[in-house]
């Protein structure tokens, strides 16, 4: 059982890498559509906990999955400066342009 539900996880943070290396440059997706990506829709939460702990030389560009709202995480200050860098659009608030830059899949 135990065996069973760690394997569960493991491809659930393994999809959640893949869909996350998939993101292109210049887009975004919120944690909820990574989640539901990942098969598990009601687990954007986990999606920030899993991304939060990607080891630095997986190159994984974790800046690119924000809220729902287009908000940036608070513990994560280079995020606003990658996602410029990446071409992304702000809006006046500070907050990503989700019409234009969510990445429609």
């Amino acid at each position: 059982m135990k065996d069973a539900k760690a394997d569960k996880r493991r491809e659930f943070v393994e999809a959640v890498y893949d869909i996350v290396r998939q993101i292109p440059t210049g887009r975004v997706l919120t944690y909820g559509q990574v989640a539901t990506l990942a098969g598990c829709p009601h687990h954007a939460r986990q999606v920030g906990f899993w991304l939060s702990r990607v080891p630095e030389d997986m190159h994984l560009p974790c800046h690119r999955v924000i809220n729902s709202a287009g908000r940036l995480s608070p513990v994560f200050p280079e995020q606003r400066e990658r996602l410029v860098q990446d071409g992304v659009l702000f809006k006046s608030n500070g907050c990503v342009d989700m019409n234009r830059c969510q990445w429609k899949l």
